[in-house]
């Protein structure tokens, strides 16, 4: 597949994902709330495109990530068929999904946030560098809990859906750890496969 191209059909790929998950979903407003990411994010990386390309290894992930969401907006996050699957065969407590979700939550903005910051500033690798795409990952998920909260607060039970927390009083701190442990993973094993793709980019980019 050309290069350039690669944005193209990924972004294709996300809106086909995006008309499904729409399409009889479990609840329109929780939809709504799981979506809302990839509705305002996919717009505003197709503006950014002609004046900061990613490589298409943070749009492949960004891709994955946004698949992520409309998945759980489809089903909601505890109801997730297959991971409702696992819960059953394995006897879990709960859906597991959300965890998913927030370990993508650390690991994809670890990528976005590194290659920002290599490419925009006169930053170097080391340790500054992972100290500031780690504070911001948790910063992004810390922004995500309040945002959750000032929901449930605005709309009272219809948001049990969207927050998800099966009954577990330690929901907010678990999904937060989660995305500690997605950051944290990228920044110890994937930064040799990042820096690749960032070898391949084409000098106007």
């Amino acid at each position: 597949m050309p290069s350039d191209s690669t944005p193209r059909v990924l972004l294709a790929a996300v809106a086909a994902v995006l008309l499904w998950s729409a399409i009889g979903c479990h609840d329109v407003f929780t939809w709504f709330l799981e979506v809302a990411p990839v509705l305002i994010g996919v717009p505003y990386l197709i503006w950014l495109y002609p004046r900061f390309r990613f490589t298409n290894l943070v749009y492949a992930l960004i891709a994955v990530h946004a698949a992520i969401l409309m998945i759980g907006g489809h089903y909601t996050y505890a109801l997730m068929p297959v991971f409702q699957w696992i819960k059953e065969w394995l006897h879990l407590d709960r859906n597991y999904y959300d965890r998913l979700g927030h370990f993508a939550q650390g690991f994809v903005p670890a990528f976005i946030a590194r290659e920002v910051l290599l490419r925009a500033t006169r930053l170097e690798r080391g340790k500054m560098l992972a100290y500031l795409v780690f504070s911001c990952c948790m910063a992004i998920s810390a922004m995500y809990e309040i945002f959750e909260f000032v929901v449930a607060r605005a709309s009272g039970a219809n948001a049990d859906a969207f927050l998800g927390t099966q009954g577990d009083v330690w929901d907010t701190q678990w999904d937060m750890t989660w995305c500690l442990i997605g950051a944290t993973c990228m920044l110890l094993l994937f930064t040799g496969v990042h820096d690749r793709a960032l070898a391949r980019l084409k000098p106007r980019q």
